[in-house]
């Protein structure tokens, strides 16, 4: 059952509630070995960090960093600091020092908590350009702190402080006095152009949030919770949040290139991630039916057949399956699609919410074909995360992000832009009166920026509309759409379309480096470096067929002309990438201005 209470105490009266059972598994920096956490314990912490807080002079709605990937101590900082009515403002653990000074100056940060050597590192270089910033605090027990840093503390050191709970009388006036309208976060979006922005989120918001997820999405007490996307992404912050409300134990994972490892240890029930996760999923499993045996590969498609049947063509049209039908599905379902299941971890799966950017239609049906309920839908950071998603118990349409929420009004505006009003929807940027002025109408509806269209009850998206591109044959290219086609082969790990005021679709394609050099290997090509295979006319050729399978359906149009292999990934550091991993379209085109300009100079 859902506890209801200001965000402020939610971690008190869960750990009234539940006491000593767990809360939070988690692996110390630098440990393999998971360790557990009651919530009680958390509590305590929590309780501490309060109290250590006023001990440093942290004022109501005060703006604190956090600097870290995803630890227990940023939740104990969270909710320490929503005990005190004071404003969490996180940062990526990827982030540059130049995004680390513009937030730190523009929120006005005196205090800031970082996790590992990198983000210190960081920290220290930037604290001369912060004229607000006082004091870091360190997570990490094996970081080393400059010996000429007389401003960092470790968190050992800082919870200290609260040792004791001297300050606990003022917390308690502070929790009575907590409403609202009291800021809780302010997110700053990465943005695939321009200077970052802070959104403004409120208690308001998150309990409307909850108060409308609850009606949807069935976790509960007996759920395991993985914490994989950063606690940064509202994404992750609004799902572990609400998660908590209802109960569910969390597996915190510190480190997303050990995420597999981490499933198959822990086996959690639940997990929100992005599309590249399952496609990644999708890939593999793929390559392992390619690579079977004759007999194997025949097994696994008809396995396929019948999950599709009576998951995608029976369950998410409403329809009962027929008694063979149930009695296959049965057959496959506790041996193949068990068998996969587990080698990802997941023994006991519940349900797995995914948004973030488009969700290829092949990959959504697999993945509901095995036994995996992919809750696909579609949120904003300005929308504390979900608009709409897809009901577990409800038909569904494969490419739709499901139905909208309760108490959110989503309109169809010009362009076909998705336009939102409602109580999760933030009240404006921060410090940003200018801004706010244009995304708002003048019915107070919020400006998304994405296309989309509604039919029957469920929402569907089409494009982020500043992404559209017009060829110079003035057709309209939905970039994202044609990306997510591609995505799903194994061989190609990230890519970027371009076509905007251009005669044609090209491509710059990143591809899966170590299968590209298996393939490579196993049909005798000879190379010395990623640039060797880059230009090899055999790869090219492989590609392109490739390519060319996964373009059937397309408008001529639409389809890939030419594209060029790179070796080198797009990156954060090159700006290529925003810290969500989205592309930065603009910078791509400027950073391979040359390669682009080769691929339509041969047309001429």
């Amino acid at each position: 059952m859902q506890t209801h209470c200001h965000l402020s105490q939610l971690v008190i009266k869960q750990a009234e509630k539940y006491g000593e059972k767990t809360a939070l598994n988690y692996q110390e920096f630098g440990s393999k070995e998971w360790k557990k956490m009651s919530w009680k314990e958390f509590s305590e912490n929590v309780i501490k960090v309060s109290n250590a807080l006023l001990n440093l002079g942290i004022a109501v709605q005060e703006n604190i960093g956090v600097f870290a990937q995803n630890s227990i101590h940023c939740h104990f900082v969270d909710f320490g600091a929503f005990g005190i009515r004071a404003v969490t403002v996180p940062f990526y653990s990827t982030s540059s020092e130049q995004q680390l000074q513009f937030i730190v100056n523009d929120a006005r940060i005196r205090l800031l908590f970082v996790g590992e050597q990198e983000q210190y590192d960081k920290a220290y270089r930037t604290l001369p350009l912060c004229p607000t910033l006082e004091r870091i605090v360190v997570f990490d027990r094996a970081v080393n702190i400059n010996k000429q840093d007389p401003n960092t503390i470790t968190f050992d050191e800082f919870i200290k402080l609260g040792d004791g709970c001297p300050r606990q009388p003022q917390v308690e006036q502070l929790y009575k006095e907590a409403n609202d309208d009291d800021i809780a976060n302010i997110l700053y979006t990465s943005g695939t152009t321009g200077e970052s922005k802070g959104v403004v989120l409120t208690y308001s918001q998150y309990h409307a949030a909850f108060d409308a997820n609850h009606r949807c999405v069935p976790v509960g007490e007996t759920d395991r919770v993985m914490n994989f996307l950063p606690f940064t992404h509202i994404f992750e912050r609004g799902w572990t949040f609400f998660a908590m409300t209802e109960g569910a134990e969390f597996i915190v994972n510190t480190n997303p290139r050990e995420i597999q490892q981490s499933m198959r240890e822990t086996k959690p029930t639940c997990m929100c991630a992005v599309p590249r996760f399952w496609e990644k999923v999708y890939a593999g499993v793929q390559a392992k039916i390619d690579n079977a045996g004759t007999a194997k590969k025949a097994l696994f498609k008809k396995a396929l057949r019948v999950g599709r049947k009576y998951n995608i063509e029976c369950l998410a049209r409403g329809k009962r399956p027929s008694p063979l039908l149930a009695a296959e599905y049965a057959f496959f379902n506790r041996t193949l699609f068990k068998l996969i299941r587990q080698q990802l971890g997941l023994d006991k799966p519940h349900f797995f919410p995914t948004a973030g950017s488009r969700v290829a239609p092949e990959v959504e049906e697999f993945i509901h074909s095995i036994g995996i309920f992919m809750m696909v839908g579609y949120g904003l950071t300005e929308s504390l995360a979900t608009v709409s998603c897809l009901h577990m118990k409800e038909p569904f349409t494969v490419g739709s992000v499901g139905i909208p929420i309760h108490s959110i009004k989503v309109k169809i505006g010009a362009d076909n832009e998705i336009m939102l009003k409602g109580p999760t929807i933030t009240r404006g940027y921060y410090k940003r009166d200018d801004l706010n002025q244009k995304v708002f109408d003048e019915e107070g509806y919020f400006k998304t920026g994405d296309s989309g269209f509604i039919e029957g009850k469920e929402l569907f998206l089409t494009e982020r509309i500043k992404d559209l591109f017009k060829t110079s044959n003035g057709k309209y290219i939905a970039p994202q759409m044609i990306e997510s086609r591609m995505l799903v082969d194994k061989f190609i790990e990230q890519i970027s379309v371009i076509a905007d005021q251009r005669k044609f679709v090209s491509a710059l394609i990143v591809p899966d480096y170590q299968l590209l050099e298996e393939y490579a290997r196993d049909n005798n090509i000879m190379f010395n470096s990623r640039e060797d295979l880059c230009k090899n006319s055999q790869i090219m050729r492989m590609m392109t067929e490739r390519i060319d399978m996964l373009q059937q359906g397309l408008a001529g149009y639409e389809k890939i002309k030419r594209f060029r292999l790179l070796p080198n990934n797009f990156s954060m550091e090159t700006g290529e990438l925003t810290n969500t991993l989205k592309i930065r379209r603009k910078v791509l085109a400027k950073n391979y201005a040359a390669v682009i300009d080769e691929m339509y100079k041969e047309d001429e």
